[in-house]
């Protein structure tokens, strides 16, 4: 299993249509296409042997690797050094727009920057997750990759004075092979394209050199908007072109993650597939985009919930007027399966695609939906008439629901329960939907939105409250604590200075945070339905710096962001968990966490800057 690279030895790059993940040895060993939640073509993050990779690296027998984005941008650069010289492979995808397409480009420049350097490489593509065979062939330009599905041409990078670069490629059961050798000042590559409009052809550098110039301009155009100027611009920018890399152009929506099966314990069974959008993490999403600036992206993704909403998808199974998560155009088909040919990262197993979460019911994504839609007319994005009408009638809905047992955010499977965060982002709807109507005046069912927003907040006082404990608790008759009750003061139920807040938030200090990090919940104090453990939860941890700043706390709450801060890869990344090693796990990167990154800045910096 240590032929696996750690989950954080990875960078991201994208088209804002699909990613790939590159490993520090430049290896691809995760693309999935046309779309993020689309089938692998190459998969070696989940099997190294039967997943497929597209390899690039020096021939030397030894070398040392390093990392990094070309400043600003999403143009991922590795560099190898060796006795012989120094040598980079330059990694990125052309922006491919607004329209869906199934054409994308991986773009693969081989450099020699000092001395000389040999490179060799392998693209072996494993179709369908590695369940639908292929064909390979060579050109006169080329290489092609066949499948039932979807087609890959593989164009060369040379300049007319060269040995001709075909001439080194080889086909070896099906996958090819190449080999390069180029001195200082040289560039050379190949650039993988999907659905192809030709047979392969050969790419002068210069037309190369047009489509980096181009992405690296796209990229810092877009990065230019960020109104950010805080004490963590480094990171908050890096989290904000993360984010705009997991977004799907075409409707404005956001993944998740754009991985799959990444385990939350190693050898453990919770690896789950995050490739698709969910109502909760998306609308964040929201208050970070318009934080720093990015209306056009904010917009795009309201327009994309005012959709959901608009449709009443998910009507009849059990999950109400919205599902908790959609695929990247909106559809709901995410019927969950397990690879049982894969091995998973390191032998976690079962790995799994599509997800059965999508059903359950989760009361918490309505408050979420609200508060976001509300932030944005607040910002001037305001419903139309059709708009409205559909969130009358999901709030008609939330009106005779609120007031039953759910999974709760964090999709546990261990039977429903009456959780208070879901109760608490209840009051939340009720409450924005209230001030909209006011600020609008909108036709509401104002008695009975306002009648269920106050007997929600009673009820939470009443028994989401625990005496004994002198802590606001996961759910209603039992006194354990869960860290998405951090985000109550955020929401405005209750002040951050309130005893009942504070005694809360020394609670959690004592049962969940562990040197500045913080766990979502104990699994084995509330038994969750899955087996094993996971580690402390990097969403927790920024929305605990969040808390800590807006309790006045200000020296904690930036002693544990700059902490956290520690914890990120060498590009800035994030995944979903961190294990007592200080290893990241779980899918990555993960939106929630950037997003939460985000957020915990601009607050911090903002109770900063009062307090001085």
């Amino acid at each position: 299993m240590d032929d696996y690279p750690l989950i954080e030895d990875h960078g991201l790059i994208g088209d804002l249509q699909t990613a790939a993940l590159v490993t520090t040895d430049a290896t691809i060993d995760w693309f999935c296409c046309p779309r993020f939640d689309s089938p692998s073509v190459f998969g070696a993050l989940l099997d190294r042997r039967e997943g497929g990779h597209f390899s690039v690296r020096p021939t030397a027998a030894t070398y040392t690797t390093k990392q990094l984005y070309h400043p600003d941008t999403a143009v991922l650069v590795t560099r190898f050094m060796t006795e012989q010289g120094a040598g980079e492979v330059v990694d990125f995808m052309p922006v491919t727009g607004r329209t869906a397409t199934d054409r994308h480009r991986l773009v693969r420049v081989l450099r020699c920057v000092r001395g000389s350097m040999a490179f060799e490489g392998e693209i072996a593509p494993r179709f369908d997750y590695g369940r639908k065979p292929h064909k390979a062939h060579l050109t006169e330009h080329g290489a092609v990759f066949s499948s039932d599905d979807l087609d890959l041409a593989v164009h060369i990078v040379r300049e007319p004075q060269d040995e001709r670069l075909a001439d080194r490629l080889a086909v070896e059961d099906d996958d090819v092979r190449f080999s390069l050798t180029l001195s200082a000042g040289q560039q050379r590559g190949l650039i993988l394209e999907s659905a192809p409009d030709g047979p392969p052809r050969e790419i002068r550098v210069e037309e190369f050199q047009r489509l980096y110039d181009e992405t690296v301009g796209f990229w810092r155009s877009w990065l230019a908007q960020s109104t950010y100027s805080g004490r963590w611009r480094e990171a908050v920018e890096r989290s904000a072109v993360t984010l705009k890399l997991m977004t799907y152009a075409p409707t404005g929506a956001l993944v998740a993650a754009p991985t799959a099966g990444l385990p939350e314990q190693l050898g453990g069974e919770r690896n789950w597939d995050y490739r698709f959008t969910w109502i909760r993490d998306a609308s964040f999403s929201v208050y970070a985009l318009l934080g720093l600036g990015f209306k056009e992206e904010a917009a795009d993704f309201i327009r994309w919930l005012h959709d959901r909403v608009k449709q009443e998808a998910g009507q009849g199974n059990g999950s109400g007027p919205l599902n908790i998560m959609y695929r990247v155009d909106g559809t709901a088909d995410l019927v969950e399966e397990t690879l049982d040919h894969w091995e998973g990262y390191r032998g976690s197993a079962p790995v799994r695609i599509g997800n059965g979460a999508a059903t359950q019911l989760q009361l918490d994504i309505y408050g979420e939906a609200l508060d976001s839609i509300y932030f944005a007319h607040e910002h001037g994005m305001h419903l139309d008439h059709g708009g409205w009408t559909a969130l009358h009638t999901l709030l008609d809905w939330l009106v005779d629901h609120w007031d039953q047992p759910g999974e709760g955010l964090w999709e546990t499977r261990g039977g429903r329960k009456d959780f208070t965060y879901g109760r608490v982002m209840s009051w939340v709807a009720f409450d924005r939907a209230l001030r909209i109507a006011y600020d609008d005046g909108r036709p509401a069912a104002g008695g009975r939105w306002v009648e269920a927003r106050d007997a929600i907040y009673r009820q939470v006082l009443d028994r989401g409250w625990d005496p004994g404990k002198r802590a606001f608790v996961q759910h209603y008759g039992d006194d354990v604590l869960d860290s998405s009750l951090l985000r109550m003061p955020t929401v405005g139920f209750i002040m951050p200075d309130d005893p009942m807040w504070r005694s809360t938030l020394d609670a959690m200090e004592d049962e969940l945070v562990s040197d500045s990090l913080v766990y979502r919940y104990n699994p084995e104090a509330s038994p969750d339905g899955l087996r094993g453990t996971e580690g402390t939860f990097s969403l927790c941890t920024f929305m605990y710096v969040d808390a800590l700043a807006r309790a006045g706390r200000l020296d904690a709450a930036r002693l544990v962001l700059e902490k956290m801060l520690t914890y990120a890869n060498h590009l800035g990344l994030y995944s979903e968990e961190i294990d007592l090693t200080g290893r990241q796990l779980g899918n990555f990167p993960q939106a929630f966490t950037h997003l939460a990154l985000i957020d915990a800045a601009i607050t911090l910096d903002s109770m900063l800057r009062e307090a001085r």
